[in-house]
């Protein structure tokens, strides 16, 4: 009788440098084929390797921190950035606009997926790697929804058939919901919600269809909107939103305590609440001065008027 393998303890160091936020899963295999991750020294070659800790590794001769509780934040990007932490051609990036805009003890970011140099409009960023890749993954099939303006001639009709999905130069696209806006001309806003996201996906398909597009927007990812964050600016989506997406992706991240997002009121929330079913109890939306207490059947009592002052009586005048 042969004797059970040896149960493994701790996880592949793949899934160990992702979750740090050094790199995503498949990023950190192709570090590792090159040569750029080590341990006490000596070089790691497989990212198979199985380690307790991060204690010791280093990648291009730098220690690796362990990791920190997985953070989520949203980015208006606009025109005229690179999705990158770098350019050899000098252009600026995403993290050059982002220097003013995060707040201080921002861990390393990762955007999750791209947007074009002259698309704009919501980017998220984190710093969990498997968080990102599965976010980015076409199997999970996180909805992204773009504006898109396009000069050309275009019907609903036309529209209506990329429900089924489009195949362009070998490319499988697949399905695609997009709704032609009000509007009359050859210039119209078009919005689509796709959840492949490969690459140039709305740009090729509408170009397919004869139109040439001169602006895109991402105006939500997943059950984020971009709403009306201002353009250039960032926010922290809440931490209880985070575990919400992570576990709906399938996806083990380190929580951390309760963070509520940075978002002013209105900016960044999750998806609007659902409106009240028939015949179900009503919002509320009675100053909250007014509003019953949970639980109670008695109303918070309203602040007492002033009392309108009386005016003096005069003296009755002599005749």
């Amino acid at each position: 009788m042969t004797a059970p393998p040896p149960s493994r303890t701790g996880e592949r160091i793949a899934k160990l440098l992702a979750r740090a936020g050094v790199a995503s899963r498949r990023e950190v295999e192709r570090m590792i084929a090159e040569g750029r991750v080590a341990l006490d020294g000596k070089v790691i070659e497989t990212p198979a390797t199985v380690l307790a800790s991060l204690r010791g590794v280093t990648v291009d001769g730098q220690p690796v921190a362990a990791a920190e509780p997985a953070r989520l934040f949203a980015f208006h990007k606009p025109s005229g950035l690179l999705t990158a932490e770098r350019d050899p051609a000098g252009r600026p990036t995403i993290y050059t606009a982002m220097r003013n805009a995060l707040p201080k003890g921002t861990p390393r970011l990762m955007p999750v997926g791209r947007l074009d140099f002259t698309t704009e409009g919501l980017l998220l960023l984190t710093n969990d790697g498997g968080l990102k890749r599965a976010l980015e993954l076409p199997a999970t099939g996180v909805p992204r929804t773009y504006r898109a303006r396009a000069f050309g001639k275009v019907t609903q009709a036309m529209l209506d058939e990329l429900v089924e999905g489009v195949t362009i130069d070998g490319v499988n696209y697949g399905r695609i919901e997009a709704d032609l806006e009000r509007g009359a001309g050859l210039n119209r806003w078009i919005q689509m919600t796709l959840r492949e996201g490969k690459n140039r996906e709305v740009r090729r398909v509408l170009e397919h269809l004869g139109l040439q597009v001169s602006r895109l927007i991402r105006v939500g990812y997943g059950p984020f909107a971009l709403g009306d964050l201002p353009r250039g600016m960032a926010v922290e989506i809440a931490g209880k939103e985070v575990v919400k997406l992570a576990a709906g992706v399938g996806v083990e991240i380190i929580v951390g305590p309760p963070r509520a997002s940075t978002a002013p009121p209105g900016r960044m929330a999750a998806k609007a609440a659902a409106p009240a079913k028939p015949g179900g109890p009503k919002p509320d939306n009675r100053p909250w001065g007014t509003r019953r207490k949970a639980g109670s059947g008695a109303k918070l009592a309203r602040p007492a008027k002033p009392a309108k002052p009386t005016r003096p009586t005069r003296p009755p005048r002599a005749r």
